[in-house]
């Protein structure tokens, strides 16, 4: 059977737009939070965690954050107050360009972002992560002039897993969902992307918890290292 002769719904398809999710996916930021992390602890009198034990949890938001690393119950009037102290300490580190360990864009990424434009397939971040925290890592990355564009909660009713923001972002470059990618690396962005007529793709490199199961999420494609995606990119041929 050709693939012309194929449902239209399962007919390969060529690529037309690739969106990231920042956080575990696109960048590693989990040192940024590594830092906080442990600066909240220091202020409650806890000795410091572990690094890989936050890096899993940072994909979860900064509310489980909070909740794990200083063992606050998730019903305690604290929680929301320590979850904005986290938020506050973060911004101002993310702030200063000058830090010692910068949040840096995964292993042959940028080799991907540079093709994806090379090729005139636009590419943007979806995210969860509020503005002001998202675009400070976008520009210290030199990605801005490049990213064609940032989605996050402050531009839509409702964020993912709802597919609202993944729909806008396809809207912003033009593109049909059942021709775009999605990349994350939580549940959630893999139950967006499906719920958005879109192709998944699992980042099992991000920030996946210990005894998570991430091919339960029933994604499109599963990516072990970041460094492999221009590769698969090309086997594929830059279709979907």
């Amino acid at each position: 059977m050709t693939v012309d002769t194929l449902p239209l719904d399962t007919r390969v398809r060529p690529l037309e737009a690739v969106f990231f999710d920042l956080d575990g996916t696109l960048m590693d930021t989990a040192p940024d939070f590594i830092v906080v992390v442990n600066s909240l602890r220091a202020r409650c009198h806890l000795k410091p965690l572990p690094a890989e034990m936050i890096r899993q949890y940072v994909s979860a938001g900064a509310l489980a954050l909070v909740l794990k690393s200083l063992g606050i119950h998730p019903n305690s009037p604290d929680a929301a107050l320590w979850r904005q102290r986290l938020i506050d300490a973060y911004q101002e580190l993310v702030n200063n360009y000058e830090r010692p360990q910068p949040a840096q864009i995964y292993k042959g990424l940028d080799r991907v972002l540079r093709t994806l434009e090379t090729r005139h397939i636009p590419w943007g971040v979806v995210t969860n992560k509020p503005k002001d925290l998202a675009k400070p890592l976008i520009a210290q990355s030199g990605l801005s002039d490049i990213c064609q564009t940032l989605v996050c909660p402050e531009d839509v009713t409702h964020s993912k897993p709802d597919p609202e923001s993944l729909l806008l972002a396809c809207r912003q470059v033009g593109c049909s969902t059942e021709s775009a990618l999605y990349i994350g690396d939580h549940s959630r962005d893999i139950e967006a992307g499906r719920r958005a007529g879109m192709k998944t793709m699992a980042a099992l490199y991000g920030y996946i918890p210990e005894g998570e199961n991430p091919s339960i999420w029933e994604a499109d494609y599963y990516l072990n290292s970041s460094d492999d995606l221009l590769g698969w990119f090309e086997h594929q041929q830059w279709l979907l």
